[in-house]
């Protein structure tokens, strides 16, 4: 089956050139111009042609605070309808369990159930001996990313002493470690605090979470890959307090990676504050800042400092926040984002002119690959590549809102939001999944993609 893309501009991370694709079964086999006949022609005049998105930073089906977020039946779907075809999605290590049982409950989730193609992190909550005599084969598996958190406590909150000999060992075999970067211990003092004198709605979330409790884990993370000579990846950075050290490490020539997310540059803590209780529909960890972070981050996306934007897709149900009626630290954190990632980065990013369209496609598709060991499979478009493609009318203006998503969620936190820019037409290794905004493909037709280790 041969497809042929035509009249498109093509956009790379390092390129903008007008140009047709020629797409042979599940690749690329051709860019440029008079690429002779194919079965199939998709008329992209007008259009940017990206490559498909790749999001580092999904839960789908996890289960959180006495409840479970909603699944890869649902959520993969709008994953593509956002213009995404591969996402990495964390399985989780049960307490004294292993870890590769804990990727075998998620690929059992994943398994038939998914629109997209995808990989696994694993996240670590005990580094038993056990565990660490398994990380060789983890790698070997394709799953080359452990998780740590730093916060949770009680529940997934690793100590220094876990966090160290997994930086240790992630790198001596090939692992990158993501590291969710709070003070855990301050966080649990605070919300026992807020509660006690009564404080419990939804904006003491944010409350319980400030900058400071971020920018001190982050630096403290940073200080403890130096000593272990590792590289890592800090997730969902929201703050410019955490910002400064992840530039000064990077000004040191230590490897830090980093992401933020599209909420942490278009929502604030003042939503966490609305009434009846709707503040519940932004809590999230680390919690939404001021408005005065926002550009910050943006200028790191810009400058590369922040090399890439996960949608940290964690959805639920207002049935489901409303857990925390009475208590803000029983709300599921997390928000539906996968969908409106590449949507609100372009309009909010590249049409407000905060970024420039390449470095748009490199946050968004490009870096991500690189650091997960997808690269070049995934997050570009060459000859030889996964022919994941991704037509995007730039022109298109729209209202986000719950009436345009299609996540399990059944509100949205961007609802009547001003949206320029839309995805019209998504390619999965050369077949059509969403046509004209409509999700046209198979649930199963995504498949699990095992990742390079790590060689940053």
């Amino acid at each position: 089956m041969r497809t042929l893309i035509t009249d498109g501009i093509v956009v790379t991370a390092a390129d903008t050139v007008p140009a047709d694709i020629l797409v042979e079964d599940e690749v690329i086999v051709a860019v440029g111009r008079n690429l002779g006949p194919a079965d199939r022609t998709i008329d992209a005049a007008g259009r940017y042609v990206f490559p498909g998105g790749v999001d580092e930073h999904t839960h789908f089906g996890l289960p959180v605070s006495g409840t479970v977020s909603q699944p890869w039946e649902t959520e993969s779907v709008a994953a593509a309808l956002g213009g995404t075809t591969t996402v990495v999605d964390f399985a989780m290590q049960q307490r004294g369990g292993s870890l590769l049982a804990g990727i075998r409950a998620w690929q059992e989730k994943a398994a038939g159930a998914s629109a997209v193609d995808y990989g696994f992190h694993i996240t670590v909550t005990d580094l038993h001996p056990e565990a660490i005599r398994e990380i060789p084969r983890v790698v070997e598996e394709g799953v080359v990313t452990l998780k740590c958190l730093m916060a949770y406590k009680g529940s997934v909150m690793v100590d220094d002493d876990t966090l160290f000999r997994a930086l240790q060992e992630g790198h001596r075999h090939g692992a990158l470690v993501m590291i969710h970067c709070e003070n855990g211990d301050v966080v649990a003092a605070l919300q026992g605090q807020l509660v006690a004198a009564g404080k419990t709605e939804p904006r003491y979330h944010a409350a319980s979470r400030p900058p400071a409790v971020e920018a001190e884990a982050t630096n403290r993370a940073i200080v403890l890959a130096e000593l272990a000579g590792a590289p890592l990846l800090i997730v969902h950075v929201t703050s410019a307090d955490a910002l400064d050290h992840i530039r000064a490490a990077q000004g040191r020539g230590h490897p830090v990676y980093a992401e933020t997310c599209p909420q942490y540059v278009t929502l604030t803590a003042d939503d966490l504050a609305r009434p009846d209780f709707a503040g519940a529909r932004y809590v999230l960890s680390p919690a939404l800042r001021s408005a005065a972070h926002h550009e910050a981050l943006w200028s790191g996306l810009s400058s590369g400092s922040l090399q890439t934007a996960g949608s940290d897709h964690c959805a639920f149900t207002l049935e489901q926040k409303a857990l925390g009626r009475d208590d803000f630290r029983r709300i599921p954190n997390g928000i539906p984002a996968a969908e409106e990632r590449l949507p609100l980065l372009y309009s909010e990013g590249v049409a407000s002119g905060r970024l420039s369209l390449n470095r748009f496609v490199d946050a968004v598709a490009t870096a991500p690959a690189r650091l997960m060991g997808l690269y070049p499979r995934k997050g570009t478009i060459a000859p030889g590549t996964d022919a994941d493609l991704v037509i995007f009318n730039p022109e298109a203006e729209w209202i986000m809102g719950v009436a345009t998503q299609h996540s399990g969620s059944d509100y949205s936190p961007w609802e009547g939001k001003p949206v320029r820019g839309a995805v019209e037409t998504v390619l999965l290794r050369g077949e059509v999944i969403v046509e004209d905004g409509r999700y046209v493909g198979q649930l199963g037709q995504g498949q699990y993609i095992a990742r390079r280790p790590f060689a940053g």
